[in-house]
C-alpha cells in the first residue's frame, strides 16, 4: 500500500489593511473577507467617526490594530477600550492612518477612504513595500504621477479596485501596452439620466442620491448624478494605465454590466462584465493573481439581458467636457478639477447651491487658478487647499 505524502503546511493568510472600513466599499470588502477567511486576513482597520461600527469590525475579524481619524471619535473609542478585543492598539488621526498602513505584518493594503485622506497613507503602504488596493480615485487624479513613481521605487503592486479601472485591468493583462487605440469607460448616468433637462434646476439632495444601479455613498453618488466621477475616472485612467487623453473616453451604459471597453489597434475589442456590485473588483484586487469563487451571483444569461448604449451629451454633462480639458492641460489642473468638485458636492449636499451650481464652481476654479507642472508633493497640496479656498468664496454667490 502507498501512502501519500504528508501534507504540507498550509499556505498563509493574505494579510489586508482596510482604510474605510464602515464606508460603502469597505463594507462590501468585509463580506469578500468573510467569504475567503481561508486566503484572506484582517489585520487592520480604520474608519473617520464611527468607532462603534469600528469595534464591532475589529471583534467580528479579530483585529488588533484599529485606527480612527477624527481626533473625537478617537477619544470616545479610547474612552470605550473595553468595546475592542483585549489587546487591541488604537491610533488616531492622519498618522494613525499612516501607522496602519504600514504595519509590519501587512501584505495589502486596500485604501477606501472617500476623497483625498488616503493620500499618505497610500504612500506610506507604498514605500513600505506594500500592494496597495486603491479604491479612492481622488488619490491618483491629485498626486498620480508621486504615487506611480513611489509604485515603481519600491516594486509595489497597484491595483486598481474601482469597478471601470479593475476592469481595463483586467481586459489589458498580457496585451503590450502599443497594442492598445483606446479604452472606453461606461456610466451609468445617475439619478438624472432620464430627466429633462429643465427639471435638473429644482433637484434636491434626495433626488441626486437615489442611484438607478449602485449602492454608494453621497458624494460619489452625486457625482455619478453630474458625471464627475466619469471625468475623475478619465484622468484616473490616464494616468494609471499610461494612456494619452484621446486614448481615454465614456459612453452611458444604463444597465452597469459592461464596466468597460478596450480597443486595440486591429479593431478587435475586450469587455469586462459582471453584475453591478463592488465585491467583484474587491475580490479580484484582492486575491491577484488567483482566482476564487465570488460572493454575490454571476451574470445570468439564461435570463434576458438587455445592453444599452449611448453617446455622452457634454452639453447635459459639462463635468465630463471640463474633465477632459484637464487632462489635455495636465499639470495641477485635475487636482483644481478635484478640490473644486468636493467643495461644490458638499456644499449641494447641504443645500446651499443647487445642484446646476456645481460644474460653474469647477469651471470658476479651472478659469481662476495658474495651472504649472508640480515638482513636488508640497506643491500639488498647496494648489489643493488654494483651490478649495477658491471655490468656498464663491459659493455665497450660487447659494440656492
Amino acid at each position: 500500500m502507498t501512502r501519500s505524502p504528508p501534507a504540507g503546511p498550509a499556505p498563509r493568510r493574505k494579510r489586508v489593511v482596510l482604510l474605510g472600513a464602515t464606508g460603502s466599499i469597505g463594507e462590501s470588502t468585509l463580506r469578500v473577507l468573510e467569504a475567503h477567511r481561508d486566503t484572506l486576513q484582517l489585520v487592520g482597520v480604520a474608519a473617520r467617526t464611527n468607532w462603534e461600527k469600528l469595534a464591532a469590525i475589529a471583534r467580528r475579524f479579530e483585529v488588533r490594530h484599529v485606527g480612527l481619524f477624527d481626533d473625537r471619535a478617537y477619544a470616545a473609542a479610547c474612552a470605550q477600550s473595553a468595546a475592542f478585543p483585549a489587546g487591541t492598539r488604537l491610533v488616531g488621526g492622519l498618522a494613525g492612518l499612516v501607522e496602519l498602513s504600514q504595519l509590519p505584518e501587512a501584505d495589502i493594503v486596500l485604501v477606501a477612504v472617500v476623497g483625498t485622506t488616503g493620500l499618505e497613507p497610500a504612500l506610506a503602504a507604498l514605500e513600505a513595500g506594500k500592494d496597495l488596493a486603491l479604491a479612492s480615485k481622488e488619490i491618483l487624479v491629485l498626486a498620480g504621477k508621486f504615487v506611480l513613481a513611489a509604485a515603481a521605487r519600491n516594486r509595489g503592486k497597484l491595483l486598481p479596485v474601482d469597478s471601470e479601472h479593475n476592469a481595463v485591468f483586467q481586459c489589458l493583462e498580457g496585451h503590450p501596452h502599443a497594442g492598445v487605440r483606446r479604452i472606453v469607460l461606461t456610466a451609468s448616468g445617475g439619478a438624472f439620466r432620464d430627466w429633462p433637462a429643465d427639471q435638473l434646476t429644482h433637484v434636491t439632495p434626495a433626488d441626486a442620491l437615489k442611484h438607478p444601479n449602485w449602492s454608494m455613498g453621497p458624494k460619489i453618488t452625486v457625482d455619478s448624478a453630474t458625471l464627475a466621477n466619469k471625468g475623475l475616472e478619465l484622468i484616473e485612467a490616464q494616468c494609471l494605465f499610461g494612456l494619452t487623453p484621446a486614448q481615454c473616453t465614456a459612453v452611458l451604459h444604463p444597465q452597469s454590466i459592461v464596466h468597460c471597453l478596450v480597443e486595440f489597434t486591429d479593431g478587435a475589442m475586450l469587455a469586462q462584465l459582471c453584475p453591478p456590485s463592488m465585491t467583484f473588483p474587491i475580490q479580484h484586487a484582492l486575491l491577484h493573481p488567483a482566482r476564487a469563487p465570488g460572493v454575490d451571483s454571476a451574470l445570468d444569461f439564461t435570463r434576458v439581458v438587455g445592453l444599452e448604449f449611448r453617446p455622452v451629451d457634454e452639453g447635459r454633462f459639462p463635468l465630463l467636457r471640463l474633465a477632459k480639458e484637464t487632462m489635455v492641460a495636465g499639470g495641477v489642473a485635475p487636482a483644481i478639477y478635484n478640490a473644486a468638485n468636493e467643495v461644490a458636492v458638499a456644499a449641494f449636499l447641504d443645500c446651499r447651491i443647487p445642484f446646476l451650481a456645481i460644474p460653474q464652481v469647477v469651471e470658476h476654479c479651472l478659469a481662476t487658478l495658474r495651472n504649472f507642472e508640480p515638482a513636488d508633493l508640497a506643491s500639488v497640496l498647496a494648489v489643493d487647499l488654494e483651490a478649495r479656498r477658491v471655490a468656498g468664496a464663491l459659493l455665497p454667490k450660487l447659494s440656492a
